[in-house]
């Protein structure tokens, strides 16, 4: 087993892999031994006022957790559940981070389905600490039915925890689990992750995730060997990203789309290392593929510009026709770069035209109206406002100049 977990990881390292490559048999070995309307919006807008003043949250984060429950607003009593649990420990920090992370404990029945899970956990002996601690973390333990479900998962998040605390601390959930139920796939599965080096927040990610990429045995087995043989490294979020595109599509829908890119002029090779940077590069439907193709074609980019700005940044694929056009025009039109300046530094796209691009662009536009020569797209929008600050704005002797470039970045003037 370890032996196994030892090569997975020494895959961190290794660059080099083809478009399917063979799947890790050794893998294998690591499986096969597991197995009415009035009255709603009163109600709603007293559960966004609670969730505001009494734990902090905005207005916004608010309101989208509501809307998370609201078709099932009249099953339950949000305000008994928060009552609950600072009954049973939980301070506001812990609340915050459970109804964020699991809105829909809002609307279980306090008495009936959280009060037996949270008793049942103090009968055990658990302090206290721990429990607030492993909820707080894994916080659908609480929505589970029966005590067996609800005492197997808590035991495996503590022992992950541990674990991670401590690397002498054995795991009570290291024995090999019998092949059956969801949830015996899913602890086999997240241990298997785990073995492999993904850390504890990516880890519980999963747990609470409503996909069921780690619910069952051949598929997430197929899809994690896929995974590891191209090079993932098991420690970053693209790994599980990754997982759950491939566990996803299947290799027809993968095939067909690798194809679409050979078409718009992208080797295979290239798909692939775009795949590393933008494990989402393979679920971008193909109306939108084309949209953003043609965007840029009738931007006067060529194709092979578009092949080098996507190969460098895949992330641009993903990018609104409107944002594309209204960034191209201001980067080359105002700001005078030119389209090589753009198609060498494609990241520009990405930033923010409102927050980043003009308001830099501008006082970029000030200093070369004062004789200034113009820098390169990235050296300008890469780097952080107090980089940029320091870079543009404050190394100037002249307090006047300093106070005249600041106004226009913040806004309060115009270039």
């Amino acid at each position: 087993m370890y032996s196994l977990i030892l090569h997975g990881r020494r895959l961190i390292e290794f660059q080099k892999w083809h478009p399917w490559p063979n799947v890790l048999s050794s893998l294998s070995n690591t499986f096969s031994s597991a197995s009415p309307a009035s009255d709603d919006q009163k109600g709603n807008t007293f559960t966004v006022a609670y969730l505001v003043d009494s734990l902090g949250f905005t207005t916004k984060l608010a309101e989208s957790i509501w809307k998370k429950v609201t078709s099932e607003a009249n099953k339950g009593d949000p305000d008994s559940v928060l009552n609950l649990l600072k009954s049973h420990g939980f301070r506001d920090s812990h609340i915050s981070t459970i109804i964020t992370n699991y809105p829909r404990l809002l609307v279980l029945d306090a008495e009936k389905s959280l009060s037996p899970n949270l008793s049942f956990l103090h009968s055990r002996g658990a302090p206290t600490s721990e429990i607030t601690e492993i909820l707080s973390k894994v916080p659908k333990i609480l929505g589970m039915k029966g005590d067996k479900a609800v005492g197997r998962y808590y035991d495996f998040v503590r022992d992950i925890i541990e674990a991670d605390k401590s690397s002498n601390y054995k795991m009570s959930c290291l024995s090999p689990l019998p092949e059956g139920s969801r949830q015996d796939n899913i602890i086999r599965n997240v241990l298997v992750l785990r073995r492999l080096g993904v850390p504890q927040k990516l880890l519980f990610s999963l747990l609470v995730s409503c996909s069921h990429i780690v619910s069952g045995k051949e598929r997430f087995e197929e899809s994690l060997k896929k995974v590891v043989e191209m090079g993932f490294d098991p420690r970053t979020t693209r790994f599980v990203e990754a997982l759950r595109i491939v566990y996803q599509i299947s290799d027809k829908t993968i095939e067909d789309k690798v194809s679409l890119y050979e078409k718009l002029g992208f080797a295979v090779e290239d798909v692939w290392e775009m795949f590393k940077k933008y494990p989402f590069l393979l679920a971008i439907s193909e109306k939108n593929i084309f949209k953003s193709f043609e965007t840029f074609m009738r931007l006067a980019f060529t194709r092979d510009e578009f092949v080098r700005m996507v190969k460098h940044c895949p992330q641009t694929l993903g990018l609104s026709s409107e944002l594309v056009k209204k960034k191209t025009e201001f980067l080359v039109n105002n700001m005078i770069w030119t389209r090589e300046d753009v198609v060498a530094n494609p990241a520009a796209f990405g930033y923010s035209l409102e927050k980043r691009i003009v308001p830099r662009g501008n006082v970029i536009k000030a200093l070369m109206l004062k004789g200034n020569g113009i820098p390169s797209v990235g050296y300008v929008l890469v780097c952080t406002d107090e980089v940029f600050l320091n870079r543009y704005v404050r190394k100037h002797d002249d307090k006047e100049l300093v106070a005249e470039l600041m106004a226009i970045f913040t806004g309060d003037s115009t270039a």
